[in-house]
C-alpha cells in the first residue's frame, strides 16, 4: 500500500463523482425525481445561492476519500476492473441508504429536499449513481494504477524443485 496509489485512487474517485454530477439533471427527467446529491451535501452547509458549488465540491471531495480506500482495498476485491468498481459501490449504497430516514428527519433544509425514505423513484435514482460511479471509478483507478507492483517477482528456483526454470536458466551466478 503506498501513498501514490491511494492518491490516484482520490483522482479516479474524484472524477467519477463528477462524472455523477455532471449527469444528474439527466437522470433527474429519467426517474422524473428532483433528488439531488450535492443539494442534500450543499445545503447542509450553507442555505444561501451558493450551496450548488459547494455541493459539487463536497459530492468529489466524497469521490475522492471513496477512491482513495477503493485504491488501497481493490487488491482483494475479485473481478475485472468494472465489475470490481461496481460493487464496492453498490455495497457502499445498500450500506447506507437506510440513513436517508436520518436526512429525512434531520436535514436543515429537510423541508425543501425531496423525502428519500419509502422514495422509489428517488432509491432507483441512488441506485444507478451510485453504479455509474463504481464503473467509472474502477476503470479509471485500473488505468493510473500500474498492477505490476502487485505481484511478487518470480522465484528464481529451489532446491525442493518449485520456481521459475525460466528465471533460473537466466539468473547470474554471484
Amino acid at each position: 500500500m503506498t501513498l501514490v496509489r491511494s492518491l490516484r485512487g482520490a483522482v479516479a474517485g474524484g472524477i467519477a463523482a463528477g462524472a455523477v454530477a455532471a449527469q444528474m439533471p439527466l437522470d433527474k427527467q429519467l426517474f422524473d425525481c428532483d433528488y439531488d446529491d450535492t443539494e442534500i451535501l450543499g445545503k447542509f452547509v450553507s442555505r444561501g445561492g451558493e450551496w450548488r458549488p459547494i455541493g459539487v465540491a463536497l459530492h468529489v471531495q466524497n469521490g475522492a476519500v471513496f477512491g482513495a480506500a477503493y485504491a488501497l482495498g481493490q487488491p482483494f476485491v475479485p473481478g475485472p476492473p468494472v465489475l470490481r468498481g461496481l460493487l464496492v459501490a453498490m455495497a457502499e449504497h445498500m450500506a447506507t441508504w437506510p440513513a436517508t430516514r436520518l436526512v429525512d428527519r434531520y436535514h436543515p433544509a429537510r423541508r425543501e429536499l425531496v423525502p428519500l425514505w419509502g422514495n422509489r423513484r428517488a432509491l432507483a435514482q441512488a441506485t444507478w449513481r451510485h453504479a455509474l460511479f463504481g464503473v467509472v471509478l474502477g476503470v479509471i483507478e485500473h488505468v493510473l494504477n500500474d498492477r505490476s507492483a502487485d505481484e511478487p517477482p518470480p522465484i528464481p528456483a529451489s532446491s525442493n524443485g518449485h520456481g521459475d526454470i525460466e528465471s533460473a536458466a537466466v539468473a547470474e551466478v554471484a
